[in-house]
């Protein structure tokens, strides 16, 4: 049991780590400068501590992160559910992890980028990433007893040589995180994907510990939340210290993304070896989630429609591949708009799963809650889309939190607790009646 557990966790840390874990905290680290901690205990909230609590949510259900959604409508559940799969899998998680890999591992020996290279790159990533995503049981095994252990390897010699090196002082925060480092730090978070890759990756967790004869559903839930400890402890580690090697980089360069960040801190740290760790870290982290959700969105799609579970993953691989080569920058234009959207549905229906005892599984609480929160994540979404709407601007700006990403709070809330009374003054009348 605690070797499955270790193993499996071993695996969901691996799935995690992937294209955003590494671009984004070192891009944290050198923005927040003195502010660093603060920021950082942020980033961890959104970017652990969220997925932790998804994967351990979908272990509350029988099938996949669809039933949670049906608790709010079964339309919403097939819809919203299909939406997550759709962006964390072929339209920018996987192309994201692909396209990061080639910037990381192959670019800086070419000394620039080649659409040509790019293509033989992915081309060659997505045949593996296909071949081992034919067998999902199989796949546990590959990445949590080889893989994993692999890749910490090549972190823990990364960190370990940064702490030898590397000694800057702590420089100066830009403007939003001297303000509000901790908040600022905590939106970051959303860039990982990972709260809503979670709700696709609870499901290959739990089918993992089933496969090896966990069935109850106690036991379940127990097995699912210490694998996900095992997963978080190591992504707290790893983050904790890619986001300081940012602190330390300040002095370098003026880098214009965490890639750059990395690639100069790896140059400094071990000269020409460096990028050759680097790109080895990078490759392992971008396949081993690129496989992770390929096999998630197979086992999703080939649910709801009648196709293979083959025919299903061919097609995720095949859209992936084509994304990934209109390149990085054309990948995340388009993502954060979609992100910011479904990123506030998706904590706000994982914490009505925790609190669902509480208000007794009403219907009302989940519609109230969701609704509300979907109006104000739309218009956030909208705008980081690049379109203007003053008038509802001036209503918005108005919302508690709203200057630090968390305008949908306050009426997530309002939401629910509207949900909440007229779900029991319709309890009231149908008993009076």
């Amino acid at each position: 049991m605690k070797k499955d557990v270790f193993i499996i966790g071993f695996m969901l840390f691996a799935l995690f780590f992937g294209a955003g874990n590494l671009i984004y905290p070192p891009t944290l680290g050198i923005d927040s400068g003195t502010s660093y901690w603060m920021a950082i205990s942020g980033f961890i909230i959104t970017g652990v501590g969220l997925p932790i609590l998804a994967v351990a949510a979908t272990s509350f259900v029988k099938n996949d992160a669809r039933e949670l959604a049906d608790r709010v409508h079964p339309l919403f559940g097939l819809i919203f559910t299909s939406i997550v799969y759709l962006a964390i899998a072929p339209f920018f998680g996987i192309p994201r992890a692909a396209t990061v890999g080639y910037e990381m591992s192959i670019e800086p020996f070419l000394g620039g980028g080649s659409t040509v290279a790019l293509f033989i790159f992915t081309a060659i990533f997505f045949i593996f990433v296909f071949i081992v995503s034919l067998n999902p049981s199989q796949m546990v095994d590959h990445i949590g007893q080889y893989l994993t252990p692999l890749l910490l390897l090549a972190i823990v010699a990364l960190s370990i040589g940064g702490i030898l090196v590397l000694n800057t002082p702590l420089s100066t925060p830009s403007p939003t995180y001297e303000s509000s480092p901790f908040f600022t730090g905590f939106v970051e978070g959303y860039l990982t994907m990972d709260a809503i890759a979670a709700l696709a990756f609870g499901i290959v967790v739990v089918n993992a510990f089933k496969d090896r004869g966990i069935t109850s559903r106690h036991n379940l839930v127990k097995a699912t939340l210490k694998a996900g400890i095992v997963a978080g402890v190591g992504l707290t580690a790893v983050y904790t210290f890619l986001g300081w090697l940012g602190t330390q980089m300040t002095a370098q360069d003026s880098f214009t993304n965490g890639g750059e960040i990395l690639s100069a801190a790896a140059n400094v740290i071990f000269g020409n070896f460096g990028a050759l760790l680097l790109g080895i870290i990078v490759t392992l982290a971008c396949f081993t989630t690129s496989v992770g959700l390929v096999v998630a969105a197979g086992q999703f799609f080939t649910k709801i429609t009648r196709f293979s579970y083959k025919w299903i993953i061919s097609i995720v691989t095949l859209v992936s591949f084509l994304i990934s080569n209109q390149g990085l920058d054309t990948i995340i234009s388009f993502s954060v708009p979609v992100l910011t959207f479904i990123y506030p549905i998706a904590i706000v229906l994982i914490l009505l799963t925790f609190m669902h005892k509480l208000f007794g599984g009403e219907t009302g609480v989940y519609r109230g809650a969701i609704l509300l929160t979907a109006i104000v994540s739309l218009y956030d979404g909208l705008v980081a889309f690049g379109l203007e709407m003053p008038t509802i601007a001036s209503f918005m700006e108005k919302l508690p939190f709203f200057e630090l990403g968390l305008g949908w709070l306050v009426p997530a809330v309002i939401g629910g607790l509207i949900g909440l009374m007229v779900s029991r003054n319709k309890g009231d009348l149908n008993t009076d009646s």
